[in-house]
């Protein structure tokens, strides 16, 4: 009888089919959230200033070590595919912003953290989506609102932010000669008839093993990781050079098919001699003609760019040979030199030419480079040469330089600064919160979990330099509610101060991107409800 009672009337069947088994799709969601959440964990504590570096094997045997978060998840086989979307998304925000690959990563993995509270919580996925893309909206007003304008005349400024993004890799005590050779870089390569948009591509880097990063040092006009062609004492230093970028071959010339000569007697061995003699001869005439003294031969793959007979007479006709320059590297070279790339021999002529004072090779370290200075009408480029003591670090003081180019890149295209430090993030925090409880409904509570959400970052922070994470944001939190805009943790004195005041400094561009990206990576995989795998 009592078991008769505890069962319930069953419901009337319903007019309408209806489609019940949602466990499913929670479990997928579920599964989706946790995997990206712990790609977001792993990069988390190489955060900050303070954060820790991750030593990369890879299956080659290749040692990376790297604090950026761009470089560490580029290198991690990811094999769920939402996990792989923080993986996309960091490479976003790097082709974007360049800097802040880790925190938009930790950002998404927070929003992550809340979305699942509130799918528990029972509230529909596409509410969710909605609101965090209002909130993201009004994110990125908060924050335009916290910038200050930057000129980019005002070089200390640039120099600061590029500092700034220094202090959290490992070459950071180098960033006073790092800082402000990137702004440099960047400032000669902006052109003035576009003035918002830099090609990085036109800021060369060129790395070579000794000496230390103190050495690292920023070159007007080009270097090559090469040394001369020394063969039948061939020179090593030219002033007033005419330079020639060549993609023909100085050699004896070869039949495209597979084919054998059969030589019965040695007069015609001779004869095939001497034509090759004067083959030669006659293209180095026509080169010498026009007063280049300097070539530099690409690579070719058919036969070999030079031979010792064309080395020999150039080297008798004082021309300078840098021979093996690649393919991808002769657009670069054209545009420095303001120069045009020659195809073929006839087509050799003076206006083709570049012109600089001189070319000579430098012994560095345990081996030579070729550098090209007082380039004549110079194109917009620049070259960096990057020196450290091992592989590693040159590698990373590399990738270290490339985030901070990219700062400088965000404030010319965008030339707001922002405080660092966590300030924004616990301002956004603030005003979100308090704009969450103006709304109604489902909406409030979604802004508010988007709101807590963004506390990770001055969290993730005060835990990587060892300070006490509740303590610090609390009385974050309480000197941005007295209207302290811009207080921030400050690593190095483990307190809170005014974060402006201690030039921790970012672009306003790495910001808005990094909770514009990290809010659309959410709202994707919240969105997915099944995963489909196809054979």
């Amino acid at each position: 009888m009592a078991s008769s009672a505890v069962q319930a009337p069953r419901a009337a069947p319903s007019k309408t089919e209806r489609y019940v088994d949602n466990k499913r799709k929670e479990d997928i969601r579920q599964a989706n959230i946790v995997a990206a959440r712990a790609v977001a964990d792993a990069v988390r504590t190489s955060l900050g200033p303070k954060g820790m570096d991750k030593m990369i094997a890879t299956a080659s045997g290749e040692v990376i070590i790297t604090n950026d978060g761009a470089t560490i998840l580029n290198k991690m086989e990811v094999l769920q595919p939402a996990a792989k979307m923080l993986v996309e998304l960091s490479k976003s925000q790097d082709v974007v912003a360049g800097d802040g690959t880790t925190t938009v990563v930790v950002i998404a993995g927070a929003l992550l953290k809340q979305c699942l509270s509130l799918l528990n919580s029972g509230i529909h996925p596409t509410v969710i989506s909605d609101s965090l893309h209002k909130a993201s909206l009004k994110a990125v007003d908060v924050l335009t609102a916290m910038a200050v304008p930057v000129e980019l005349s005002d070089r200390d400024s640039l120099v600061k932010s590029a500092s700034t993004s220094l202090n959290s890799k490992v070459v950071s005590q180098y960033s006073t000669l790092l800082a402000p050779l990137a702004v440099d870089a960047v400032l000669s390569v902006v052109d003035p008839a576009k003035p918002d948009l830099v090609d990085l591509r036109d800021v060369k880097i060129v790395k070579k093993l000794g000496g230390t990063v103190d050495d690292t040092e920023l070159v007007k006009g080009l270097v090559f990781d090469k040394k001369v062609s020394h063969a039948a004492g061939g020179l090593t230093r030219v002033e007033n050079a005419k330079i020639a970028v060549i993609q023909f071959q100085i050699s004896p010339p070869k039949t495209d098919i597979e084919q054998s000569i059969v030589v019965s007697d040695y007069t015609q061995m001779d004869r095939i001699l001497k034509e090759e003699r004067n083959y030669i001869l006659g293209m180095i005439k026509k080169i010498r003609a026009t007063g280049c003294n300097v070539l530099l031969i690409q690579k070719s793959i058919l036969r070999d760019a030079v031979t010792d007979l064309s080395l020999h007479y150039l080297a008798r006709a004082k021309i300078m040979v840098i021979k093996d320059v690649e393919r991808d590297e002769i657009e670069f070279i054209t545009k420095t030199l303001n120069c045009l790339p020659i195809a073929n021999i006839e087509h050799f002529r003076a206006e083709k030419l570049g012109y600089a004072d001189l070319v000579e090779e430098v012994s560095l370290g345990d081996g030579k480079i070729v550098k090209i200075t007082g380039i004549k009408d110079m194109g917009r480029t620049t070259t960096v040469l990057v020196r450290g003591s091992n592989q590693l670090v040159i590698d990373e003081a590399e990738r270290s330089l490339h985030d901070a180019l990219c700062v400088v890149r965000c404030l010319v295209n965008k030339r707001f600064l922002i405080a660092g430090g966590g300030a924004p993030e616990i301002e956004l925090s603030r005003q979100l919160g308090a704009w969450a409880k103006v709304l109604q409904g489902m909406e409030s509570y979604c802004v508010r979990s988007f709101a807590e959400a963004l506390e990770v970052i001055p969290y993730t922070l005060a835990e990587n330099a060892g300070l006490n994470p509740i303590a610090i944001v609390t009385e974050l939190r309480n000197r941005h509610a007295q209207g302290e805009i811009n207080a921030g943790i400050n690593v190095r004195k483990g307190q809170i101060t005014n974060i402006l005041d201690e030039n921790v400094v970012q672009p306003l561009l790495v910001s808005t991107s990094a909770v514009t990206l990290a809010t659309e990576c959410v709202r994707m995989i919240l969105k997915i409800d099944d995963i489909v795998t196809v054979r």
